[in-house]
This record gives C-alpha cells, structure tokens and sequence, in this order.
C-alpha cells in the first residue's frame, strides 16, 4: 500500500521541486520540495542527533534533517508514524514516517524510515526483498535495495523508486533513493 501512494506521489513532487528551484525566492513559505531538490541534508552536525545518545528519542521530526522538517511543516505537512516493516519482519524499535498535507484528500506524500537491524534481521529483508523482485546495489554507505522500476509508479531522477539503505547496524527508507540522502538519524 505504501509502495503505490508514495509512488505515486513521487513523480508530482519531482515535477513540484522543480518548479520551486526555477521560482525567485519569497519570504512566504513555498510547498514542500521534492526529494530531488530537498533542503541538504548534510546541515549542521550539531542538529542531526546521535542515536546512541539516551536522551535522543527517534521520531518523525528527528529521524530527518532539521531543514526538511521545517519545509514540510511550513507548507503545513504532518507526519504520521507507523511500524518498520520489511516483508514479514517488523523492526520494532524503528519507525516509518509519512509526511503529508492530512487536511486535503490527496496522494502528495513523502516517506521516510529509519531503525536498528541486527544482522540477522538484515540477511533475513534482504532475503525478502530479494525474493519479492527488489533490486540489490552495493554503494559506499551500505547496501540499496530498490523496488523494479517498471512496477514503480514514481522514480528520481536516476529512476530510482522506494529504496532501503542497509548500513552497519541500521536500515534506511525513503519513497526515492536521493530521498534517503534526508534521514539523518544514522552515525
């Protein structure tokens, strides 16, 4: 289900960021921009908590870099929270987020996840996704993991849909894969 609304909505927020890095600068605040053209993500070091820090606490807001919250919350988007889950396995200290514009009926959306992942529970998704017809690419953060694009109803630019970012101990998720470049709950 999360697949074909954040699929879908993938391609509009393309086109929407776009058209937003083309507009001269306003003082009002401007719709959310697409993963493509998103706030950096990389921001200051200081905003991006340490997960292993008890008194940082995973959430919608935390998970992503202080920029798109802010972008997201001007254009008067609020995430809703729900379960990681990866085929069968439920990563339950972990969280997906679906930030949206809940006052209107619409499929605009963007999607974000992060969580822990043992080893074994990471060599059990990446069996899943595999057998479900994912694609595997080794890359210097970790290991992506991409739905076919020709069933994908959205893709970045590079035609990337829904991508998992598997690194030493966690698991990423966004609608894209330049959208992970926005979750910066990772050390």
């Amino acid at each position: 289900m999360y697949r074909r609304i954040i699929s879908a909505a993938a391609g509009g927020l393309l086109a929407l960021g776009a058209l937003a890095a083309c507009a001269a600068p306003s003082e009002s605040p401007a719709a959310p921009s697409s993963t493509s053209a998103a706030p950096d993500a990389s921001g200051d070091s200081a905003d991006i908590p340490d997960p292993t820090d008890p008194a940082a606490e995973l959430s919608c807001e935390t998970m992503i870099s202080a920029g798109t919250v802010e972008a997201l919350t001007a254009a008067g988007w609020t995430a809703q929270p729900k379960e990681f889950v990866i085929g069968d396995l439920a990563l339950t200290s972990g969280m997906v987020c679906f930030w949206a514009d809940y006052s209107v009926g619409s499929d605009h959306g963007q999607l974000y996840g992060w969580s822990p992942i043992t080893a074994d529970q990471a060599a059990q998704a990446q069996e899943s996704l595999i057998s479900d017809g994912w694609r595997r690419e080794d890359g210097p953060q970790g290991v992506y993991f991409t739905e076919n694009p020709e069933y994908s109803m959205g893709t970045d630019e590079d035609g990337y849909g829904m991508t998992y970012l598997f690194g030493d101990g966690w698991v990423t998720l966004s609608d894209t894969k330049q959208g992970l470049l926005l979750v910066t709950w990772t050390d």
